[in-house]
């Protein structure tokens, strides 16, 4: 069966799921809306969109005079009408913040229900905003309950997360900056990507924890970067500064500030700039009395990870710890506010017993422009620093990846079978946490 000729049921007809069954219907899909509320349906039928979005009354009118959109309040009828079920009811925050799924286990018990009477295959696909462990934990134990099958066997189950802009949704729709599926069905997945064919965007398939988690992650950020900007907006006002005309000009650097640079989970950060900056611009936030709560914050988070960390060394029971690694990063002799060494220094003072090797930390102490760096402010690390990758590995009972020198990559093989390795960089070749392999944040 082609795309255009799958024929698909949109469940919840508010902004997401009207979108989505209008732009399904052009072409020649065929679409059944459905929704609880009858004021919904009725509008859908007589070609109104009960949403107000740019677009979307022309796309209702022309796909319901077509033929190829319809709705109905019955579940059952849409189930056993079509292919596929894109589920798009609401997910909305309980008093307490957390997910109300209330709505989505009331729809999956019904679209279960009309599963246990379908002798066809079905993929179910969930659009709504769901927190990771919800189709595993509660869509798919409802919908095999009720329909006496299997996922994976007797029907598709996937996820299928939107990114969809109330006042551009439409455009949003056939111009996304991506598009995710998340499943372990490959044969659902395929289908559901079938859908998409004919937009211009990448598409990738994933797990289905990832496709849950990706939309919160996007928003999260999008919440950040607001954030910042109005916090960096009201120093600039107190100083008299034009703040669009300065975010302009940071929004000019696509190298580091718009791109994935930085964007990838590790360890704290430090070195001479990023620290030191911080604490000065919320000082002067501070002496002009202006509140910044999102950037006061970030320094006490970044010294979090270094609680993280030293937490997972000493949750270990080992007391030999090797440490590879420990300029703030790859490539350089700087020592100045690195948390490995801020690490380091805890690690000595819970009385583990450590031995250190940073190749051009060995050269700095000897010769270059951190010397006196070395010798006045940790005089306690040259004690402990050794001549080799080996003379680390044999000492060390935990060995902890300090930095990304091509030096460590080869490390894993060459660890003991009693050994754990604590990686903040995450290695190539290296994956998720197991009993003797630990990342920071994966």
């Amino acid at each position: 069966m082609s795309s255009e000729q799958l024929r698909i049921g949109v469940f919840g007809l508010g902004y997401v799921g009207t979108v989505s069954a209008a732009c399904l219907a052009r072409g020649r899909r065929r679409v059944v809306g459905v929704d609880p509320q009858a004021v919904k349906v009725d509008l859908i039928n007589a070609g109104k969109p009960p949403i107000v979005e740019a677009g979307i009354a022309e796309l209702v009118a022309e796909a319901v005079e077509a033929g190829r959109l319809r709705a109905t309040t019955s579940a059952a009828e849409a189930v056993a009408a079509t292919d596929l079920s894109l589920v798009c009811v609401g997910t909305p925050s309980r008093a307490n913040g957390s997910l109300d799924t209330g709505a989505l286990e009331t729809l999956c018990e019904e679209i279960g229900q009309a599963l246990r009477a379908k002798s066809d295959y079905h993929v179910v696909v969930i659009r709504s905003t769901t927190l990771p462990g919800t189709l595993r934990g509660i869509v798919q134990p409802i919908l095999e309950r009720e329909s006496g099958k299997r996922a994976g066997v007797d029907f598709g189950l996937c996820n299928n997360p939107e990114f969809l802009r109330e006042g551009t949704a439409v455009a949003d729709y056939f111009g996304p900056p991506k598009t995710v599926i998340g499943a372990d069905d490959a044969k659902a997945a395929d289908i559901v990507a079938a859908l998409y064919a004919e937009i211009e965007a990448p598409l990738v398939v994933t797990s289905v924890e990832i496709g849950e988690m990706v939309k919160y992650a996007d928003n999260s950020w999008h919440a950040v970067k607001v954030t910042f900007a109005n916090e960096i907006g009201s120093v600039c006002q107190a100083l008299g500064i034009d703040s669009h005309k300065l975010m302009d000009l940071v929004c000019q650097d696509k190298k580091l500030n718009l791109s994935a640079y930085y964007m990838k989970p590790g360890f704290a950060f430090g070195g001479s700039c990023l620290p030191k900056d911080m604490r000065a611009l919320t000082y002067k936030a501070r002496a002009l009395d202006v509140s910044v709560p999102m950037l006061g914050h970030v320094l006490a988070s970044n010294r979090h990870q270094v609680d993280r960390a030293t937490d997972m060394v000493t949750g270990l029971g080992k007391r030999r710890v090797g440490v590879l690694g420990f300029s703030f990063k790859a490539g350089t002799d700087d020592l100045r506010e690195s948390p490995m060494v801020e690490l380091i220094e805890r690690l000595i003072g819970k009385g583990y017993d450590l031995r250190l090797f940073d190749r051009r930390v060995n050269l700095a102490r000897l010769l270059g422009a951190n010397k006196q760096y070395i010798h006045d402010m940790v005089p306690h690390i040259p004690t402990l620093m050794v001549d080799s990758v080996e003379d680390v590995l044999t000492f060390g009972d935990v060995i902890i990846i300090g930095n990304n020198d091509p030096d460590f990559h080869d490390v894993p093989r060459r660890l003991r079978p009693d050994q754990v390795l604590v990686d903040t960089v995450r290695l190539p070749g290296t994956g998720v946490s197991t009993e003797t392999y630990r990342g920071v944040n994966w």
